[in-house]
């Protein structure tokens, strides 16, 4: 997949996609702050993610980004789940949190020291893991997230556990697989190819319309680990080959 190259053009409509971003989020992170004692976490949640919603509004505006979902008729109704991802682009932390709501996160603790836009996703009680530390992350994501989709809030997992660039495949670990079978909820994958029009750590983007699909639940019952685990990655890396982004 060859590299786009960064206009001019594309520069300045990034410049003015920021302009927006950085000033309302310090306003909204700071009334999240100051209002969310006085909210539950569906209320939160609610609230502090109402921004996305003007994110990709925005970001389509200025930029041309859009977006086009399909397979929205494969997340559960009911009931938690967990999504497994593939990372590419900082477009997935912002649009997912408006197609799977509530949910919690797992990232790595640092994003939450970021000013404002960190101290907000802190508020959703996300599962911030320290990557240097393997096994007590492993540990972690485990006790955590079964707690979380015990309260029926569904658990979002990048099992390539950092952002992969367009064109390469990246090692997915079995922490995803593991929840699930451990919490006996579904494994929901979905693919997108974000990287195109959004690289990771660009300032530039791209116009076009990012393609999310969201495939059929995978079961846990009566399976194990490995087996839930190859299901989960035979459908990531044949809709990423589909996509023409690895």
């Amino acid at each position: 997949m060859s590299q786009k190259r960064a206009g001019l053009g594309h520069k300045i409509r990034a410049g003015i996609y920021y302009l927006g971003f950085y000033p309302l989020t310090i306003v909204h992170a700071s009334l999240s702050l100051l209002l969310s004692p006085l909210m539950n976490f569906q209320q939160r949640f609610r609230f502090v993610t109402l921004i996305n919603y003007f994110y990709i509004f925005w970001l389509k505006l200025c930029c041309g980004v859009g977006v086009k979902v399909s397979g929205r008729e494969n997340l559960p109704k009911e009931g938690a789940y967990v999504v497994v991802a593939n990372h590419q682009s900082e477009w997935e932390t912002l649009f997912l949190q408006t197609l799977v709501r509530p949910q919690c996160t797992v990232l790595k603790k640092e994003l939450l020291k970021i000013p404002f836009f960190g101290w907000a996703l802190g508020l959703l009680n996300p599962i911030a893991i320290d990557r240097s530390q393997r096994r007590g992350a492993l540990k972690q994501l485990l006790t955590e997230g079964k707690s979380r989709l015990q309260d029926e809030i569904p658990v979002i997992i990048f099992p390539q556990g950092t952002r992969v660039p367009v064109g390469k495949m990246g090692k997915f670990n079995k922490g995803g697989a593991m929840l699930a079978l451990s919490a006996g909820v579904p494994v929901v994958p979905m693919i997108h190819d974000a990287g195109l029009y959004w690289p990771g750590k660009s300032f530039a983007k791209f116009p076009g319309t990012v393609q999310l699909h969201v495939g059929e639940p995978i079961p846990v019952e009566g399976r194990s680990v490995d087996e839930i685990h190859a299901d989960m990655v035979d459908w990531l890396e044949t809709h990423m080959k589909q996509l023409e982004i690895a």
